[in-house]
């Protein structure tokens, strides 16, 4: 044979030898395997890895790393252990020539080829060192290959030198010794990490995440998140312990390959669809316009109908993240294969006991085999997982990134398809279902993989019985595929109640303010209930089908074993079932469990999944805004600044234009007015210069940059500065100047810390006003070409709309020199005004100046003089200029209305105003109170309030149901070794019928108790759901308004949806989940020490450790999991908040900035998420390693006692203690899962115990039944504040007002007008005083006996989303006469009639499909329905223009004749024919008389009437 000749000259060596390796009880290798294989092993290795490794170094490189002392020392050794290897060669080049026998040509081949190899080592960590490795892992295995072979050679050696001394070659040992030695040296070398490379993120980071820096082997073991984790048991982890991100996992990394695959995507199917698309519009072309319009459209249906090929997202994700998590696939496939290892192992013990002359080191050497591999697989498993894991955050980060840039562009109609709840949603939850799926997603290859590998090992131990076992289990398969088929409908189904009720939490959120004004709370609580009883119906179901699949898995193994079993021993009576096939066969069937359980759940995972990716796909290919609505270089040289020529806009292509045959040409730096109804397209105008209509004709041009004032101001959550500078850099002189020109000044010397008070979510805490002249400021400050303004001055008193007028707009301003477009119902604005455009049903009738548009007769004068009578008169500027600042200043202008805390001012002189500026504590202007992470363990108190939602007894039942069926798992196990120990008579086992019975009605019983089990847990569940939910949702009804505005409604939303989502689905599942771990723990304890009862001595050993590293790991993944779901909300809070201020930040050009920051608070949150996945591996590496010391020690212990062992038990033993290892880490992970998630428990039941308003309703009502009657009010001494560490915002009023009186009130912006009306509903309660209506004290009454009794208008319109008859009625308490007649009034009747649904017609989220007057005009009424005796209006006729204004007085003054009316006036010509006006300055009584007295009186009001120029 060749092969021994290679080896030595006579063939006196053999390459193999089974009685020398194998069949002794010193086993040693033959000399000739020694001098080959063993050597070739790590060349082999190094020679095939490095040109794979050498590539992937070229392509990844890190910096350059410094010749360091550590890299010197490995080059060094690498560089002598070549030379000693080539030492060998030269000396068996010097024994041919001077020695008589001839050395085998092995010793020259085996030594060259080594000393080439460390030759090429020593280069790779050269190499490694110029691309920045610290650590590496090649290098590593490869230094511990050679070691472990050398070190079987250095034992050979040793002993052939004890037994042989007379063979030994001193040379080649000396040699071989250093070389050993020096091995040694570069493998405790390789162990340890070089220095960072220069340049490296890692230098300029406080906080560098330590995962780059660690060694290779603290990698795989995960050993370098130990330092967080000591941290995390010594004190709860705070933000400031969080590593920064890896670069490669950081948004601004992440995000831009997927959007960049994915618009490659669009562009394709674009392509393909132009080619499809060309040849019919060329047919068309002749025809005439008109016709072709129709037969274009009519072409493109049908094409949409063919059309199939949609852009695949699918695609774009994996071209994005495939490449990173195909590493997985072969961590996977390894692991996989070294699955069946076990239960190899597992036979050979077992036969090992069984032959009592096999020596005893076999026995040995298999456990110890059984110990390396199970590590190995752990270790691969895990870090399997972690590029798992990983590649779902990036996946996350990538879609969260992609929806938001994709909302900054999305056409308004494509964003009026999807609301504000669906979007956040595709961020929340769809982004989440990918992160879930990309665990699993491998298993689609990888459990058939299995299936097929167990059920090759099961045919050859039993033989053709398997077939028996195969059927059953394709039996199974399309039951759990209908299953989880009917999962996903329900699924669906579910998705779509919780988006609604979300939805409507939402509006309701937002309209907090309106539901307390009008009672109307219970009726929303009931229409959230429907929502949530439908969601519940389906939820129920859902769990029904849970129990059946739960009961076919846990049955499924059990069922296989059976009838494989009775198959075998039925077949043929010489078939003996001994403890080898019985066992072998059972952890088989365990393997194949995991696949089975797995694939259902993997596919209703990925249905999941491709529902969400539906929604996204959907999402991001919706239209978006054209580039070229807008043209801004057209018109850069010509004198005009803005230029529209036969405009044609609609808001989508599919409806009718909303503007039509536009001509507008604007030169530079005039002011332009836009005036016409309400509904006639001024609005609109605007959108269409701003591009955010889709421009169906004709062309648009302006020239410069564009600053917008919307309609409704658009605020951000962060402080009043930040809110006026959006971003800009700071100019502290220009940022004085505007603050003063938009009259802020006043307003911030009231708020708590000036310019860095914060302001609400949707600026909460600042009145309407305010709100407005922030919005202003902000367009002011920022300094563009163009100024859009969408009527800013409707919403402030006359004076200062007056005063921002001649300061900012007018033709004195600060905006004098720019281009100004201003919509406007003000008519005393339009003199000044350099060309006035008439707008009628989306046209523009007339344009041209004021003078001329007078003397043309047109509609216009007609329109003025109709209403110019209150508003206009020419007199109006000759109000001295010096006279209207100094009651600027001395009015302390500010926040009431809403809210704030803020109206108590004392008076203070100047001197003290500038001192009190400085000592302003920004800490004071905090207002939302942001998401708190409790810290700490989880109190028991919260698991008993869920028990107890579930039910006590319930609870009880579940338990004992659970017990009862691991009973018998376990009796039915034990009775299965009974079975094989049974002796054998004549070739076969006389009892196994009786024996085969009983195994089989144990399984039975087992799969009766679990589906019970399953059953009552989740039917508990949902009971438990519903009362959690149910009493969330009252105890946030009742809350009072200051509480709305400290808490982000962002933080509220994500308990309803987050939170509650946690309740209904998560919570049951783990503690199902955990049940079932800890008694598979329990249960294989009891086995293992019942076989082999040495083990006691050990297992408390490692039930400590086990111990520790739970409460280290725990402690640490609880305080992670709470920062993490503490910076999740500010995700959803700022996505929110951008679109609802999309046209805003379009306008200004902001979008860049709106991304980064979007992408600062995603980082922000992977930061606390990163560390997480990374100590979940932590932990599984170390309990994995717990567990694989039992089943050795096991093992071991087996094979010292194996003299008295039955082969029955010992089999029991160790399939039980193999089953162990998953059971252990499965039993921590839900362990800590439940304790993080229980957390929804707990924050759910948070609001339990904030303040609460007042009782609702009385049990004994104490009112008359048609209370109020006659509407006398009566205030004595009456005092309100707003907190109890603030004065009072309104002092000592007594005044006495009789029923059917008219009572306007009126006053400086926040002298406490709307505070005297939130005083009369008891939004805000008295401090002292009383308030009398009728002669019944408001505050004995409940408060939704008092709120139902009297009606307001309020300042802002709301509308909920819903029909528009639950808008006015929600409780339906009218009939459809009433409705109607009521529309009428309020001069609705024909726009209603108008509409398809009429009464049914839905309104959108927050009432966009209607105008800001027409939902004015619905806020009325609701008042005229209502009919009750007294009325409030607050500044109702803000936002109207002076025809609806005029309108709505005149109903007013006809429709609520005998009623007392107060009215908040704005417009002073609304109360001049009152009976009585009230003064209120700073929150006390001015004066308080009838309009005509006071005039003559010459006080406060006869100012501000002169100011209006009434006087």
């Amino acid at each position: 044979m060749g092969f021994d000749k290679f080896c030595s000259v006579g063939d006196s060596d053999p390459f193999w030898d089974w009685n020398r390796t194998w069949h002794t009880p010193s086993p040693d290798f033959t000399q000739c395997f020694h001098n080959t294989v063993l050597v070739w092993i790590p060349c082999f290795y190094i020679w095939v890895c490095a040109p794979i490794y050498l590539i992937y170094l070229r392509s990844h490189n890190h910096g350059y790393i410094c010749m360091s002392l550590l890299n010197k020392a490995k080059t060094a050794v690498g560089l002598l252990l070549w030379m000693f290897c080539w030492s060998d060669v030269f000396y068996s080049f010097w024994e041919r020539n001077h020695s008589s026998n001839v050395p085998a040509p092995v010793l020259l081949v085996s030594p060259t080829l080594l000393g080439l190899s460390m030759l090429l080592a020593t280069l790779i960590i050269q190499y490694e060192r110029m691309k920045g490795v610290q650590s590496s892992g090649v290098m590593l295995i490869y230094w511990l290959l050679a070691l472990l072979c050398a070190t079987v050679t250095f034992r050979s050696k040793i002993l052939q030198a004890l037994d042989q001394p007379s063979t030994v070659c001193v040379w080649r040992y000396t040699t071989f010794y250093i070389y050993y030695a020096l091995l040694l040296g570069a493998l405790i070398l390789s162990c340890l990490t070089d220095q960072p490379p220069l340049f490296s993120q890692a230098a300029k980071d406080s906080n560098p995440c330590p995962e780059r820096g660690a060694s290779f082997l603290s990698q795989i073991t995960f050993w370098w998140i130990t330092r967080i984790m000591v941290s995390g048991y010594k004190h709860p982890l705070e933000e400031k312990d969080l590593w920064s991100l890896n670069q490669e996992d950081c948004s601004h990394k992440v995000v831009p390959q997927l959007v960049h695959c994915w618009n490659t995507e669009c562009q394709k199917v674009k392509r393909t669809e132009e080619k499809s698309l060309y040849y019919p519009r060329e047919v068309s072309q002749s025809e005439s316009k008109e016709g072709r319009a129709v037969e274009e459209s009519e072409i493109l249906l049908v094409k949409t109908q063919t059309k199939t090929k949609e852009p695949s997202l699918l695609w774009a994700l994996c071209l994005t993240f495939g490449p990173y998590f195909l590493i997985s696939c072969l961590y996977k496939f390894i692991q996989d294969i070294l699955m069946f290892v076990g239960p190899e192992i597992l036979r050979l013990l077992i036969s090992f006991v069984n032959n009592s002359s096999a020596p005893a080191w076999h026995g040995f050497f298999y456990t110890a085999l059984l110990f390396v591999c199970t590590c190995v697989q752990s270790l691969i498993l895990q870090k399997y997982f972690h590029v798992c894991f990983v590649t779902g955050m990036r996946l996350r980060t990538a879609i969260i990134g992609a929806v938001y840039r994709k909302a900054l562009v999305i056409s308004s109609a494509a964003r009026r398809a999807s609301t504000v709840g669906e979007i956040v949603n595709l961020m929340s939850v769809d982004a989440q279902r990918f992160m879930d799926l990309i665990t699993y997603i491998n298993m689609i290859w990888s459990a058939p993989l299995q299936v097929v590998l167990a059920l090759f090992f099961l045919w050859q131990n039993l033989g053709a019985s398997v077939l028996a076992g195969v059927a059953v289990m394709v039996l199974l398969v399309p039951v759990n595929a209908v299953i989880a088929m009917k999962t996903k409908t329900y699924q669906v189904a579910q998705m779509k109640s919780k988006d609604n009720r979300i939805k409507l939490m939402n509006e309701m959120l937002n309209g907090i303010k309106v539901l307390k004004l009008y009672a109307w709370e219970l009726a929303f609580r009931d229409k959230v209930g429907e929502i949530r009883e439908s969601e519940l119906q389906v939820l129920k179901k859902a769990a029904y089908l849970g129990a059946i699949s739960t009961f076919t898995w846990v049955c499924a193994p059990f069922l296989v074993a059976l009838s494989t079993f009775a198959v075998y021993v039925l077949v043929d009576e010489r078939n003996v079932l001994d403890a080898e096939k019985a066992f072998v066969s059972l952890a088989l069937f365990n393997i194949l469990r995991f696949p089975l359980n797995m694939l259902p759940m993997v596919i209703s995972s990925m249905v999941q999944a491709s529902v969400s990716l539906k929604r996204l796909r959907v999402f991001l290919s919706h239209e978006e805004l054209q580039e070229d609505n807008v043209e801004h270089k057209a018109i850069a040289g010509s004198p005009n600044s803005i230029f529209i020529k036969d405009g044609v806009f609609s808001w989508s292509r599919a409806e009718s234009p909303t503007l039509n045959r536009l001509n507008v040409c604007i030169p530079e730096g005039s002011l332009v007015a836009v005036v016409g109804h309400v509904g006639s397209g001024k609005s609109s105008l605007l959108s269409a210069l701003l591009g955010e209509m889709d421009k169906l004709e004709g062309t648009v041009a302006v020239k410069g940059s564009v600053a917008y004032v919307p309609q409704q101001a658009w605020i951000q959550n962060s402080t009043l500065k930040e809110n006026i500078m959006f971003g800009h850099e700071k100019k502290e002189a220009w940022y004085q100047h505007v603050v003063e020109a938009c009259a802020l000044q006043p307003d911030l010397e009231i708020l708590p810390a000036g310019d860095k008070t914060e302001i609400g979510e949707k600026g909460v805490n600042l009145s309407g006003g305010q709100k407005q002249r922030v919005s202003l400021a902000r367009a002011v400050y920022c300094d563009r070409a163009v100024y859009l303004l969408d009527d800013p001055l409707s919403a402030v008193d006359a004076h200062v709309g007056k005063h921002i007028f001649d300061q900012v707009i007018g033709p004195q301003g600060l905006l004098k020199d720019k281009t100004r477009v201003l919509v406007t119902h003000g008519l005393s604005y339009l003199p000044q005004a350099d060309l006035i455009l008439v707008m009628v049903e989306g046209e523009i009738t007339e344009m041209g100046s004021y003078q001329q548009l007078m003397a043309t007769e047109g509609a216009f004068s007609e329109f003025l003089r109709t209403y110019a009578a209150g508003d206009h008169t020419q007199n109006s500027e000759s109000v001295p200029k010096s006279e209207t600042k100094a009651m600027e200043n001395g009015s302390a202008t500010a926040v009431v209305d809403s809210s704030l805390d803020v109206n108590s001012v004392p008076k203070m002189d100047k001197e003290d105003k500038e001192v009190s500026k400085e000592a302003k504590n920004p800490e004071v202007g905090k207002l939302t109170e942001a998401d708190k992470a409790n810290t700490g363990k989880v109190k028991l108190s919260v698991f008993w309030s869920y028990l107890k939602a579930i039910g006590v007894l319930l609870s009880c039942i579940s338990l004992l149901l659970f017990l009862t069926n691991h009973v018998l798992s376990l009796f039915a196990n034990y009775w299965l070794s009974m079975w094989t120990d049974d002796p054998v008579v004549n070739g076969t086992q006389p009892t196994r019928m009786m024996r085969l019975g009983v195994y089989g009605g144990l399984g039975l019983s087992q799969g009766v108790a679990v589906f019970g089990f399953s059953l009552s847990m989740s039917i508990g569940g949902i009971l438990a759901s519903r009362y959690l939910h149910q009493s969330m949702l009252y105890d946030v009804l009742r809350s009072p308004m200051s509480f709305f505005e400290r808490t982000p409604s962002g933080n509220l939303v994500n308990r309803f949806s987050k939170e509650i989502d946690t309740i209904d689905t998560l919570i049951p599942q783990i503690f199902k989940m955990f049940l079932g771990s800890m008694f598979n723990v329990l249960g294989a304890c009891v086995v293992i020490l019942i076989a082999t009862p040495l083990v006691a001595v050990v297992i408390p050993f490692l039930g400590l450790l086990y111990f520790f590293v739970q409460r280290f790991y725990v402690a640490t993944s609880r305080q992670l999991k709470r920062l993490e779901s503490v910076s999740r909300s500010p995700i959803y809070t700022h996505f929110s908040e951008t679109l609802l201020g999309t046209s805003v930040i379009r306008a200004f050009g902001e979008q860049e900035r709106f991304i980064c920051e979007s992408d600062k608070r995603v980082d922000h949150n992977q930061k606390a998420y990163y560390p997480g996945i990374v100590a979940n591996r932590w932990l599984a590496i170390r309990l994995e390693f717990v567990g694989n010391c039992i089943v050795s020690f096991a093992a071991l212990f087996a094979v010292i006692a194996r003299e008295n062992l039955s082969p029955g038990i010992m089999g029991l033993s160790i399939s039980y203690a193999l089953q162990l290892t998953a059971s252990l880490t499965w039993l921590v992970r839900m362990s800590s899962d439940m304790e993080t998630n229980i957390v929804a428990v707990e924050r759910v039941k948070q609001y339990c115990d904030t303040e609460k308003e007042a009782e609702w309703r009385h049990e004994s009502s104490s009112t008359p039944p048609g209370w109020p009657t006659a509407g006398c009010i009566e205030l004595r001494g009456f005092s309100l504040r707003y907190r109890q560490d603030l004065d009072l915002a309104i002092r000592n009023i007594s005044i006495n007002i009789s029923g059917g009186e008219k009572v306007g009130i009126v006053g400086r912006t926040g002298a406490g007008k709307s505070s005297l009306t939130l005083g009369l509903f008891r939004i805000i309660e008295r401090a002292e005083g009383h308030i009398f209506i009728d002669g019944v004290d408001i505050a004995k009454l409940g408060l939704h006996e008092l709120r139902s009794r009297i009606t307001i208008i309020p300042q802002d319109p709301v509308v909920f989303s819903g029909s528009l008859r639950m808008n006015l009625d929600p409780f339906d308490s009218y009939s459809d006469e009433d409705v109607w007649r009521a529309l009428e009034f309020s001069h609705l009747k024909t726009f209603v009639s108008s509409l398809p649904d009429k009464l049914n017609y839905e309104c959108s989220e927050g009432g966009e499909n209607l105008s800001v007057g027409q939902r004015q005009l619905l806020c009325l009424a609701r008042a005229l329905l209502r009919k009750t005796k007294i009325l409030v209006l607050d500044e109702a006729t803000a936002a109207v223009d002076m025809e609806t204004d005029n309108l709505i007085q005149s109903t007013i003054r006809s429709q609520f004749e005998d009623c007392t009316v107060l009215t908040i006036a704005h417009r002073l010509n609304t109360v001049m024919d009152y009976t009585r006006v009230l003064v209120l300055d700073k929150g006390e009584i001015a004066e308080f008389d009838s309009p005509s007295n006071l005039i003559t009186q010459k006080g406060a009001f006869y100012k501000m009437a002169k100011d209006a120029g009434l006087v």
